[in-house]
């Protein structure tokens, strides 16, 4: 069959045109495909690397509160998986939480270097990304245990400068309550008692704070 010369200039435009555009719409259609199949790839690898995860940490709270409550928390076994979640899952926030009951287990040992080794990767590594923002919560709660533990090592000073550089946020009674501690620790009761007061004032209604107060008397 004939070609005719419009049909004959429409090919030639398009010849132009893919000499011109197509190869590189074709090198970006490689490349779409195969940032799906890495996006594809990278979400089952995540997905199974977060199950792992799971399991690990849901050993940790098997053995932290046995069926029988007469039983012990099983603190060895706590913390060997808490490292292991560290090891083996480190983005994943299972291993900030396996980190606080490692921590836990380890204050119960009496091991309180590795209870603020701990601690302290939690404050350092709050897990911060595009795909998984810091928990707050976690990371304050981990800072005051971590003060409590510098503090029960026998170094108030250094645990009131951690003490001072938190924004406290909700958790200002237990902040508070610390910092009295610490005061009362580097022989200062009157800065004591006045932290102390604020806790309470903040909503604090334990009955170790209320027992503090009046074991040092004085203003209320």
């Amino acid at each position: 069959m004939a070609i005719s010369a419009a049909e004959e200039e429409n090919i030639e435009a398009l010849r132009r045109w893919w000499d011109e555009y197509g190869k590189n719409l074709l090198l970006v259609a490689v490349l779409a495909a195969a940032g799906y199949g890495g996006w594809s790839f990278w979400q089952q690898s995540s997905g199974a690397d977060r199950a792992a995860a799971s399991d690990l940490y849901e050993e940790i709270l098997l053995a932290a509160q046995p069926e029988d409550p007469v039983e012990e928390p099983d603190s060895g076994r706590i913390i060997e998986l808490a490292g292991q979640l560290r090891a083996d899952h480190a983005n994943s926030m299972y291993a900030r939480y396996g980190a606080l009951y490692g921590a836990q287990q380890s204050v119960r040992q009496g091991d309180l270097a590795a209870a603020e080794e701990m601690l302290q990767w939690v404050v350092d590594n709050p897990g911060t990304s595009f795909l998984q923002p810091a928990d707050e919560g976690l990371v304050l709660a981990a800072s005051l245990r971590l003060g409590r533990v510098i503090l029960a090592r026998g170094e108030p000073e250094r645990a009131l400068e951690l003490v001072n550089s938190v924004d406290p946020r909700s958790f200002e009674p237990g902040f508070h309550e610390l910092r009295g501690d610490i005061y009362f620790a580097l022989d200062r009761p009157e800065d004591a008692r006045d932290s102390w007061l604020a806790a309470r004032d903040a909503g604090s209604i334990s009955d170790g704070l209320r027992m503090k107060l009046e074991n040092l008397g004085g203003r209320e």
